[in-house]
């Protein structure tokens, strides 16, 4: 027992090892490019000004290409093939929209009534976050994971397709029809389903278009060992970089809220931080129960637990105004949502090594 055990932990420190310096560190980079954000924020007043002033659908520009360049990268890897046979797996599909579109909104609007009931506006601001479902950083988790990109990008569009179709309707019962059963307080919600779907095609629709004619023109015309050993490695720090400047910017438009109303932030990323943590274990326990493979399960339970907080802020800014406490919530969601999912990647390697063990190797005896 004692030699394979060592192998093991040869092997995982080999693994760690071999990782590029960018991903080894990451959490370390994220945490700067927090602090560089915070930083740039204050250091100029009229930065927020300047960023904001030229946006893709209510979405700030430089947002917009930080985003783009995380989910293309991704999206070139996807083989797209194989997403014929992912689509028929009908218990990851039904999982996925239940999680997604029942357990997910319902858990946040538990949650936001339980830890915000004395702040209307940060629990509407949640609860409009709770309804976002994840169409971006959620693919770079699950790669960083080891989870299966083809089921990513199957899942990813068809939430996608649901929230353009149920964002508006799932607003309205758990804003209006259901806290008015309950003899609470009711805020309504204006947001046209053209405005959702405006944001999906960009932040989607571009970056998966790009993707697969990368893979069509690259398989084509250099062989399929070319686009996987050349192109893929050539391309796949974008995606990070993206990452890390999408970070930098959101902290850079938020730095002062966040330095002058810390324990508002503080009261609103409990919730939040606890919503991450319950859909992510709660999915992949489900994703155990249904006898998902290790790939299959971090997917769903990435995608469950992910929210898409692009179009969170853009409803709540175009809703209630940039300066709006649902504006500040829906800022909150990715700040806290980036570092509880960079951990939850790690928490998702220790629960592969704890429930789906490799085959002990053949030593010999």
């Amino acid at each position: 027992m004692n030699s394979v055990s060592t192998e093991t932990n040869t092997d995982s420190a080999d693994v760690l090892h071999r990782l590029p310096l960018l991903d080894r560190y990451l959490p370390a980079w994220i945490g700067l490019a927090m602090l560089s954000g915070i930083i740039l924020g204050r250091l100029f007043d009229d930065l927020d000004d300047a960023l904001e002033r030229i946006e893709i659908g209510t979405v700030s520009l430089p947002i917009a290409i930080g985003l783009l360049a995380m989910m293309y990268p991704v999206l070139a890897k996807v083989r797209y093939s194989r997403v014929g046979a992912v689509a028929a797996d009908r218990s990851l599909i039904v999982s996925s929209l239940f999680l997604n579109w029942v357990a997910g909104p319902a858990l946040m609007f538990g949650l936001a009534w339980l830890f915000l009931s004395d702040l209307p506006e940060y629990r509407t601001g949640l609860i409009i976050v709770g309804l976002a479902r994840c169409i971006a950083m959620v693919l770079i988790w699950n790669d960083l994971a080891g989870g299966d990109r083809e089921a990513a990008a199957v899942l990813v569009a068809l939430n996608s397709v649901f929230q353009i179709l149920a964002y508006a309707v799932l607003g309205y019962f758990y804003l209006e029809l259901l806290p008015d059963w309950l003899g609470f307080e009711t805020t309504s919600l204006d947001v046209s389903m053209w405005d959702i779907a405006k944001i999906v095609l960009v932040f989607l629709g571009i970056p998966l278009l790009a993707g697969f004619l990368t893979r069509k023109w690259g398989e084509r015309s250099k062989g399929i060992d070319w686009y996987e050993d050349k192109f893929l490695p050539a391309i796949g720090p974008v995606a990070l970089y993206g990452l890390l400047f999408t970070i930098v910017v959101l902290f850079a438009l938020q730095g002062d809220k966040i330095t002058s109303e810390p324990w508002d932030v503080a009261r609103i990323a409990v919730p939040l931080l606890a919503y991450f943590v319950i859909m992510w274990l709660g999915s992949f326990a489900l994703g155990l129960r249904l006898g998902l493979s290790y790939e299959k399960n971090t997917t769903l339970a990435f995608t469950a637990a992910g929210n898409n907080f692009e179009l969170a802020i853009a409803v709540a800014i175009g809703v209630f105004g940039v300066s709006s406490g649902q504006a500040l919530a829906g800022v909150v969601g990715p700040l806290i949502e980036v570092p509880a999912l960079v951990a939850l990647v790690y928490v998702a390697q220790a629960a592969r090594r704890r429930f789906y063990p490799s085959p002990i190797r053949n030593q010999g005896r």
